[in-house]
């Protein structure tokens, strides 16, 4: 088995930052309408500015693989070329269409030549599981090199219009033409963006950071789902799929909408990812005291203090001097934010040669959970 690095890192946030007060105009006004779960979901995740894909005049400047495919660009240079690499893997939960498939329309965007691709599903950890394909394909040597990358653009999916037919049939019923919270809340929590790295078995370039091991743990055998799109959550739990509806509900119930059961979230996001957590410190005999640097994706600084104290509660604390987070200034960008958080710290200058990095990301979908331990070479 071979080491295996990443040796680069590259992140493309498209058009200029959004702040709190313009995002409204950027995603539309449904009914015409301000949303009055706007302020509350804002004030919760203290996200002040993030990235769309979308002009002042309110038209799409980028699809997702098209985001993808500027990060790898970014990445990419005169002694790494996109016709250099050899296994191209992208995770994304909102990929442009059902088929064919994102990292197939990626490659058609990059037009590199002929080579491995893979697009795992999901949500959060789709860019994770991209990045342990390239890892495990490396180590074992079936590559020389991988470029894994974690995209969104769930823009798309928030703007008004997507809602408009389902706002039109709530007043043909004369019910009140408001949102469901558990659709709103979601259009205040994600962005665009994109992230990539290149692994390979040399630690090549100024800055490699040694992977030494991925793990995944997923929770959908105990909890019903609780981010979905596609379908509509019965009362039994169960998910009803959109091709199990005739056409002419998929508009009136905002079916391709994201939703998320903000119920389930608060009861369940932290205490499994505690416990995955507590399962790989143990499988990997490490602790708090092995983390230098402590990289959790959170969809909210709502969850913060309630991660670290759901730590304390099971005994394993990593201390606030170790954590980095910049969802701030970049947003909730899901698969891709894990890629760029960890952009930025390599950047910041505050590595140092021996530090272990622990990237953990959760995903609400079905509660699953994705872990890498890093060393920076």
């Amino acid at each position: 088995m071979k080491d295996v690095f990443i040796t680069k890192i590259a992140k493309f946030l498209p058009n200029k930052p959004v702040t709190n007060e313009e995002m409204e105009n950027k995603l539309g006004f449904i009914n015409g309408k301000a949303s009055k779960a706007r302020r509350i979901v804002l004030r919760n995740n203290q996200i002040k500015q993030r990235y769309y894909a979308i002009d002042d005049n309110g038209k799409t400047t980028h699809n997702n693989a098209q985001l993808t495919k500027e990060a790898i660009e970014v990445l990419c240079d005169e002694n790494f070329t996109t016709k250099d690499i050899q296994l191209l893997s992208c995770g994304t939960s909102s990929p442009d269409q059902i088929l064919p498939s994102h990292a197939a329309m990626v490659h058609g965007f990059l037009k590199n030549g002929n080579m491995e691709i893979n697009s795992p599903s999901g949500a959060c950890c789709s860019g994770m599981n991209a990045l342990k394909y390239g890892f495990l394909s490396v180590m074992t040597g079936q590559v020389d090199n991988a470029v894994c990358t974690g995209s969104e653009r769930t823009s798309s999916w928030m703007k008004s219009d997507v809602f408009e037919d389902e706002v039109e049939h709530l007043k043909d019923l004369e019910d009140n033409p408001m949102l469901a919270f558990n659709k709103d809340f979601l259009r205040w929590m994600l962005s665009d963006g994109a992230g990539a790295v290149l692994l390979e078995s040399e630690a090549n370039g100024p800055n490699p950071l040694k992977i030494e091991w991925m793990d995944g743990y997923s929770y959908a055998h105990e909890i019903e789902a609780c981010m979905y799109a596609g379908g509509e959550k019965q009362e039994n739990g169960h998910l009803q799929p959109w091709s199990e509806f005739p056409a002419d509900k998929w508009g009136k119930m905002s079916l391709f909408a994201m939703k998320q059961d903000t119920r389930l979230l608060g009861s369940n996001i932290l205490v499994k990812g505690v416990d995955s957590l507590k399962q790989t410190f143990v499988k990997h005999g490490i602790g708090p005291d092995d983390v230098d640097f402590y990289l959790p994706h959170i969809s909210s600084y709502y969850f913060k203090e309630g991660l670290y104290k759901e730590m304390e509660k099971q005994g394993i604390p990593i201390p606030w001097e170790k954590w980095f987070l910049n969802l701030e200034h970049v947003g909730n960008i899901g698969a891709a934010s894990i890629y760029v958080m960890l952009e930025e710290l390599i950047d910041s200058g505050k590595l140092k040669k021996g530090d272990k990095i622990l990237l953990h990301v959760p995903e609400s979908a079905r509660f699953s959970y994705m872990y890498a331990y890093l060393t920076v070479c």
